[in-house]
């Protein structure tokens, strides 16, 4: 598995338990870090599952504001838990990570659908995604 997959893998991993514990994303992240540092089976957190984390953390409102304005017939809360932070994750990555390419975003968030969430999730993921991938020069502020 490419280094940037795992990064992405642990960083929805983290934005999931986040979600799941009602804690901030940089304090699971610290705790995973602590972990990692005394056992060996918790895997590692790179410099990239950071900068995903922190950076969907920095624009963590924008997001969810984009996420409910485009998602035809779905509210956030009404969205599964994983699809809500696969989206997060993709969208973040999508709109303020200019060094990946979009398509590569798009792929990988439909990769994390299809092995944490339901048979519906990917093509949602990538419907709502590719919505914003359109919108994208207009949705940064």
């Amino acid at each position: 598995m490419a280094a940037r997959n795992k990064a992405r893998k642990r960083a929805f991993q983290i934005l999931f338990e986040a979600e799941q514990r009602g804690a901030e994303p940089k304090t699971v992240m610290a705790d995973w870090i602590r972990l990692a540092r005394t056992d060996d089976r918790q895997p590692p957190v790179t410099e990239y599952t950071m900068q995903l984390v922190e950076g969907y953390q920095a624009h963590a409102e924008r997001i969810d504001e984009l996420l409910s304005g485009y998602a035809v017939g779905w509210t956030l809360d009404r969205m599964p838990v994983v699809d809500r932070n696969v989206l997060r994750l993709g969208a973040y990555e999508l709109i303020w990570e200019d060094d990946v390419p979009d398509a590569v975003v798009l792929d990988e968030a439909v990769q994390l659908a299809k092995e944490f969430s339901t048979d519906e999730s990917p093509s949602f993921v990538n419907g709502l995604l590719g919505r914003l991938m359109e919108l994208k020069p207009t949705l940064k502020r």
